[in-house]
């Protein structure tokens, strides 16, 4: 049996030194020999009647170090299963363990080295401490009326006018590199593309207005766009955005097709379209309550979602971990199964690492104290929202829908989905579990304000 010793080298870093005899390894490397004799096919002689000498001097080295460091791993494995020793991710080989020196002639002792970083004990801070805000948004009559704006074009009629008139008219264009006279230049971009009158500037609109089907204009990308509205169109060109001369190209530009659509008024047959599962919905009045019930809801996830950063930074912030920084950074530096890194990155990359390691912890503590797992049919359900939620409602009413029970169960089936799933799954439950275990102030905010927060904490993640 291996002897091992463990010393500790810094701050939750041991060193663990695992030692075997002729007798741990001896034993193994003799029958493994035997084996290869029994299976090996070499001319002159029958299978399974090589001498043993011959196999020794063709695989006695690699099975005898083979054999050794077996023993070697055995022995620590056995050793951190028997200690129960909690580490961070696997044990780091010594630089001095060589395995070059190993002569089956001459068995004896061998010793390998090997580093280990524990994972520290600690305590979760009083959440109930922290200053945790519930933010809470009233909708609004205008925000009612955006939306059903918004509907009313959505479910509108697209007609197509003999002249171009509004800023919403659409515009089927065929863009054609040209010069200044409008002559086509030979070999020069040619693009089709769809744009509303409103992408134009104030003055170009003004010369577009009255225009009809098959007229054309000519004209230069940084006199007929403004900056917001000319990036894009000079990437779907083709043209590098960043090139200055980009901007003096000149284009002859055919009107193919003006659309416009025609906004739907309100009526019960508009409700009914917008809402066919719900037969309550017959005025304006309820119309107006259900996208209010909506837009609440909408803004509830994502005042929620703030309210669990809040909790993340209130955990984050206030727990004290130590970590054993010497055994991580030589751990990234090996590899950790990725490319190795060098001294700068890992001192540029780690305060970021740690955060997210001190992460898992607290998260992992959370999980283990309160007993909290994911069965799978919360992970089923989990990955039936997500598609509900990428086809969208609208996406789904109507038609036959048999082909969803087996969508959805052939994504259970997918390994990745069901592991991303789990995680999704599982941190919710973390964050559920930490708002149990506070009473934040409630605050109302306009929209503006909340989506102001948002943006100065965009750089966050968890």
């Amino acid at each position: 049996m291996a002897t091992v010793t463990r010393e500790n080298i810094g701050p939750l870093n041991d060193k663990i030194t695992v030692t075997v005899d002729k007798e741990d390894y001896f034993p193994p490397f003799e029958k493994a020999l035997k084996k290869y004799a029994k299976a090996a096919t070499i001319p002159g002689f029958r299978k399974g009647m090589v001498p043993a000498g011959v196999i020794k001097k063709m695989h006695g080295p690699a099975v005898y170090t083979e054999e050794v460091l077996k023993s070697i791993e055995k022995g620590l494995m056995d050793y951190l299963d028997q200690e129960k020793l909690d580490i961070f991710a696997q044990p780091l080989p010594g630089s001095d363990n060589d395995a070059g020196n190993m002569d089956m002639n001459n068995p004896g002792a061998y010793s390998f080295h090997f580093e280990v970083g524990l994972k520290p004990g600690f305590e979760l801070p009083d959440l109930n401490a922290s200053h945790i805000t519930r933010y809470t948004i009233e909708v609004d009559d205008k925000m009612i009326d955006e939306e059903i704006d918004r509907l009313k074009q959505r479910y509108g009629k697209m007609t197509e006018p003999e002249t171009i008139a509004t800023d919403e008219d659409v515009l089927n264009v065929k863009f054609e590199e040209c010069d200044a006279e409008g002559n086509l230049i030979e070999n020069g971009i040619v693009k089709d593309n769809s744009l509303l009158l409103k992408y134009f500037n104030a003055d170009f609109k003004q010369k577009l207005s009255g225009k009809q089907k098959d007229d054309t204009v000519i004209l230069q990308l940084k006199s007929a766009f403004d900056d917001k509205e000319r990036d894009w169109l000079i990437s779907d060109l083709g043209l590098d955005k960043d090139n200055p001369e980009a901007l003096d190209k000149y284009f002859k530009m055919t009107i193919l097709k003006i659309g416009l659509v025609e906004k739907r008024e309100l009526s019960e047959e508009f409700y009914k379209e917008v809402y066919p599962n719900k037969e309550n919905i017959t005025s304006e009045e309820d119309f107006r309550k259900e996208i209010k019930s909506e837009i609440a809801t909408a803004w509830e996830g994502q005042t929620r979602n703030y309210l669990h950063h809040e909790l993340y930074h209130a955990l984050l912030d206030n727990t004290t971990i130590e970590f054993p920084e010497s055994f991580l950074k030589k751990w990234l530096e090996s590899g950790n199964g990725e490319s190795p890194k060098t001294p700068e990155q890992i001192e540029e990359e780690f305060p970021v690492f740690k955060n997210q390691l001190k992460w898992t912890l607290i998260s992992d503590k959370i999980v283990k104290d309160n007993q909290i797992d994911v069965t799978p049919d919360e992970i089923k359900d989990h990955i039936a929202q997500e598609v509900l939620g990428y086809f969208g409602a609208s996406g789904l009413q109507g038609g036959d829908m048999s082909w969803l029970d087996s969508y959805i169960d052939r994504l259970t089936r997918d390994k990745q989905q069901v592991e991303s799933a789990y995680r999704k799954v599982l941190s919710r439950k973390v964050f559920e579990k930490a708002e149990s275990q506070v009473t934040p102030a409630e605050k109302p905010i306009t929209v503006e304000e909340f989506q102001k927060l948002q943006s100065e904490h965009a750089h966050h993640t968890h």
